[in-house]
C-alpha cells in the first residue's frame, strides 16, 4: 500500500516559500510533489498532461485567486474530478462556504497541523480512488448495457423486467419489486386520466428506474446500517449512472426510462437529487414513480430495514404529501388504495 500511496502525486499551489516548506517536509517521505508559486502556474501544470491525485490550494495569491483556480479546474470536465483541499489563513465561515460552494472537498486553516494534514490527504485519496474505480465499472458495464439493447429486436414488457433485474440481482431483498412499483406507477396514471399509450409507456419504463445501481458498490448498495454522507452521495449517483446507460435510445419508452431514471428521487419541495428540482419542474412520470417507489420500499424488507406496517406506510406517504411528492398524485395514489392492495397481493415476495 505504501508503494502505491508513494506514487501519487500531490500539487502544492502556495505564493509563501515558508509554508511550501512546511507541506514539503510533512508530505515529501510519502507523495510525490509539485510546486505552483501562483494560480496561474497551477492551471498550467495541470493542463500540460498528468493530472495532480490531489491539489492543495492556497487562497490568497498574486494574480488569480485560489477561489477563481477552483472554480475553473471544476468548470473543466477534465480537471472537475480532481480533490481540492483550500489551505489558508482564512478562517471565516462565509469564505469556508465559498469554497466548498465551488466545489473543495476540504478546508485546511494555517497554521497547519501535520497530523490534520495527513489525515485529511489519505482520506480523500481513498475516496478519489473510490470515485475512479466506479467510473471504470460504470464505464464497462454502461458498454455492456448498451451492446445489449442494441440486440434487441423487438422491445417487450418481459424483456424490460429482465434487464431492470439485471441492476437489482445482487439485492435479494427486493424480489418482485419491479413488478410492483411499475404496476402501482400505471395504476395511479390510469387515475390521473393519461392516455393509454402514456400509461403503457409508464408500464414499460418504470421497472428502469434504478437500473443505475448496477454502478454501486456491494458495499453500500448491501450495507445493512445506515449510509455515511459519503457512503449516500455515492448511491445518489446512481440517478445519473441509470440516465446514462438509458440516454440516446431510439425507442420511446427507454427514452422515458433515461427520464425517469434520472427524476424519480427528485422531491416536490426542491430537496431531492440529483438537481434539486422542484413542483412542476420535475417530470410527471418521475413524480408518480417516486410514490410507487417509496411505497413498495416501505412495505418491504430491505437490507437496511424490515417492513412498515401499511398503515404506517400509507400514513408516511400522507405526511410527505406537498413535501416529497406532488399533492395530486398523492391524492390519486390513495383514490386507488384497494387497487394499489391487490397489486401488492398478486406480487408478493413470498409466492
Amino acid at each position: 500500500m505504501e508503494d502505491q500511496i508513494s506514487k501519487r502525486t500531490i500539487l502544492i499551489v502556495e505564493d509563501n516559500p515558508e509554508n511550501i516548506d512546511v507541506l514539503v517536509g510533512i508530505l515529501q517521505k510519502s507523495y510525490r510533489l509539485k510546486i505552483a508559486t501562483s494560480g496561474e502556474k497551477a492551471l498550467r501544470i495541470v493542463a500540460q498532461g498528468e493530472s495532480p491525485d490531489l491539489i492543495l490550494l492556497d487562497i490568497q495569491m498574486p494574480g488569480i485567486d485560489g477561489y477563481e483556480v477552483c472554480r475553473r479546474l471544476k468548470e473543466d470536465p477534465a480537471t472537475r474530478q480532481i480533490p481540492v483541499i483550500f489551505v489558508t489563513a482564512l478562517s471565516s465561515v462565509n469564505e469556508e462556504e465559498k469554497g466548498f460552494a465551488l466545489g473543495c472537498v476540504d478546508y485546511i486553516i494555517k497554521p497547519v497541523s501535520p497530523p490534520v494534514v495527513r489525515q485529511r490527504i489519505k482520506t480523500h485519496m481513498t475516496l478519489y480512488d473510490q470515485n475512479r474505480i466506479l467510473e471504470e465499472k460504470v464505464a464497462q458495464r454502461t458498454q455492456q448495457l448498451k451492446n445489449a439493447f442494441l440486440r434487441i429486436k423487438e422491445s417487450s414488457l418481459e424483456t424490460i423486467h429482465i434487464l431492470s433485474k439485471a441492476a437489482e440481482y445482487r439485492d435479494e431483498d427486493t424480489g418482485s419489486h419491479i413488478y410492483r412499483m411499475s404496476n402501482y406507477s400505471a395504476a395511479i396514471a390510469v387515475k390521473m386520466g393519461l392516455s393509454e399509450k402514456i400509461v403503457e409507456s409508464i408500464l414499460y419504463a418504470a421497472p428502469m428506474h434504478d437500473v443505475g445501481k448496477i454502478g454501486i458498490p456491494d458495499s453500500i448498495l448491501l450495507k445493512p446500517g445506515e449510509l455515511t454522507a459519503d457512503e449516500f452521495n455515492i448511491m445518489k449517483q446512481h440517478t445519473l449512472i441509470g440516465a446514462k446507460i438509458l440516454e440516446n435510445s431510439k425507442t420511446e419508452f427507454i427514452r422515458l426510462g433515461e427520464t425517469i431514471a434520472l427524476t424519480h428521487h427528485e422531491w416536490w419541495n426542491g430537496n431531492g437529487y440529483p438537481r434539486g428540482l422542484k413542483e412542476k419542474e420535475i417530470p410527471l412520470e418521475g413524480r408518480i414513480i417516486a410514490v410507487a417507489d417509496v411505497f413498495d420500499a416501505l412495505t418491504t424488507k430491505r437490507p437496511y430495514k424490515d417492513p412498515f406496517p401499511l398503515e404506517v406506510s400509507f400514513r408516511i406517504i400522507e405526511e410527505n404529501r406537498g413535501r416529497q411528492f406532488d399533492p395530486d398524485i398523492v391524492d390519486a395514489f390513495f383514490s386507488i388504495k384497494s387497487e394499489i392492495l391487490k397489486i401488492r397481493k398478486k406480487y408478493r415476495d413470498d409466492e
